[in-house]
């Protein structure tokens, strides 16, 4: 366990934005979050538990104390001849569980591939692409609840997962630290791969490739996320800035009368998926900066950090892009990263 006082969040964010904490935490095993309970006071509230901060935007110094969890480790819980049980510690990074389930041959977790972020951070906050979201393979959650100490495992139901969104996200906020995600992947000769959504099938065929590997949709995802999403390491980013807003039919219906070429996506009989970032680039903010923040110029949907930026520099952006999102179409687009 390593406790640091005064500390630089600069690695721990990927919009590369400076700020300091308080304290900081980092927990490399269950015992050692079973201890923060005895660890913590007033002054230490309240918490922000971070994963590596690839959907984090620091708008200040954060005068309190931060925990992060790097506890690593892959284990087979259980496997038949129809799916397989991995259970991934909570500071593994994502893609490389990606990479090594496609390894395997172990299918439904392809299309997330090259998300950035941890094992912990993906079960919060239910990370999604290409059609697919975590939800779909999320078998159990294990946490140690921050005030007791007390293990819980909690089932995929019990999270209460919808787009983007989890009760760890919501009335759990703050009172769990995940220690292990455990993951269900199938291993059916019969799963049918999603190949839908996005470039994917277009660029498959491109590739002359007509019965895909789950390698073969891993190679292609990760090939299209690198051309269109920026690299943090050179332009800080959050990837995806913004949710998706989900409407009512009937104001669907009335933006489509005014614009026809409209993308969507049917979610039920009574609401459809608007892209945010189509609606960004309508009102003329793809590849504009304003500071030295700026909306990348092949995705408006990604805020980047033009070179020092401040997380005041970046919410400035992100507010004045929602004011003229919600003058021209009407509709609230609501931030998908975690503003602290």
């Amino acid at each position: 366990m390593k406790d640091l006082k005064h500390y630089s969040l600069l690695p721990h964010n990927t919009f590369g934005i400076q700020a300091n904490c308080d304290r900081f935490i980092d927990m490399e095993t269950e015992d050692d979050v079973m201890k923060l309970k005895d660890m913590l006071d007033d002054k230490d509230m309240p918490l922000l538990i971070i994963g590596r901060g690839s959907n984090l935007l620091l708008t200040d110094d954060y005068h309190a104390t931060v925990l992060h969890c790097s506890i690593k480790g892959k284990t087979i819980v259980k496997e038949d001849g129809n799916s397989v049980l991995l259970r991934c510690g909570a500071g593994e990074e994502w893609d490389s569980i990606v990479d090594y389930c496609v390894a395997h041959d172990w299918q439904g977790i392809e299309n997330l591939s090259l998300i950035p972020g941890e094992v912990g951070a993906s079960a919060v906050q239910n990370i999604g692409a290409y059609g697919t979201e975590v939800k779909e393979i999320i078998h159990s959650i294990e946490a140690v609840e921050i005030s007791t100490g007390k293990k819980h495992t909690f089932s995929n139901e019990q999270c209460e997962y919808s787009y983007r969104q989890s009760k760890f996200k919501n009335e759990w906020k703050d009172r769990f630290i995940i220690t292990h995600v455990t993951y269900r992947l199938e291993k059916s000769t019969d799963y049918i791969p999603k190949v839908d959504y996005g470039n994917i099938k277009s660029e498959l065929e491109r590739k002359g490739i007509s019965m895909p590997t789950m390698k073969d949709i891993r190679d292609v995802v990760i090939s299209i996320r690198k051309d269109k999403l920026p690299d943090p390491e050179v332009e800080g980013n959050a990837g995806s800035f913004f949710m998706n807003p989900i409407v009512e039919k009937a104001t669907f219906m009335n933006l489509l009368e005014q614009y026809p070429d409209m993308p969507h996506y049917n979610v039920d009989s009574e609401r459809e998926k608007i892209p945010a970032g189509w609606m960004i680039d309508q009102c003329g903010w793809k590849g504009k900066t304003l500071g030295k923040a700026g909306v990348h110029d092949r995705q408006a949907l990604v805020l980047v950090n033009r070179g020092g930026a401040t997380g005041k520099d970046i919410l400035l952006l992100c507010n004045t892009i929602r004011n003229d999102v919600r003058q021209k179409f009407g509709i609230d687009i609501h931030p998908e990263v975690n503003i602290r």
